[in-house]
């Protein structure tokens, strides 16, 4: 009796994981498809900095800090974080889509 009440157990804790799991993927795809991603250039100005620049960019998007930094040295081509003043970066920024 013991045995089948611990299965029983093991078997809701890894169904209501599993469908825990599922439904934050959907709410989280839901999410992602209410925005779309576009592009443009913008100038560095003094005191500006990828964080920055990323703070101020990410806005509606669900990436981080860090993971908008790696996106815009990757799209500029960027070897290190050091930006300067009178430079152009390409950056992303997300709106929401009108339906």
């Amino acid at each position: 009796m013991k045995r089948w009440l611990c299965l029983i157990a093991v078997i809701t804790v890894f169904s209501s994981a599993l469908l825990g799991h599922s439904l934050f993927n959907v709410m989280a795809g839901e999410e992602q498809d209410r925005f779309s991603r576009y592009y443009k250039s913008i100038q560095i100005c003094q005191g500006d900095s990828l964080w920055s620049i990323a703070d101020e960019y990410r806005e509606n998007s669900t990436m981080t800090v860090e993971e908008y930094i790696k996106e815009l040295r990757t799209m500029n081509q960027l070897r290190s974080d050091t930006i300067h003043a009178g430079q152009y970066l390409t950056v992303m920024y997300f709106e929401e889509n009108k339906k």
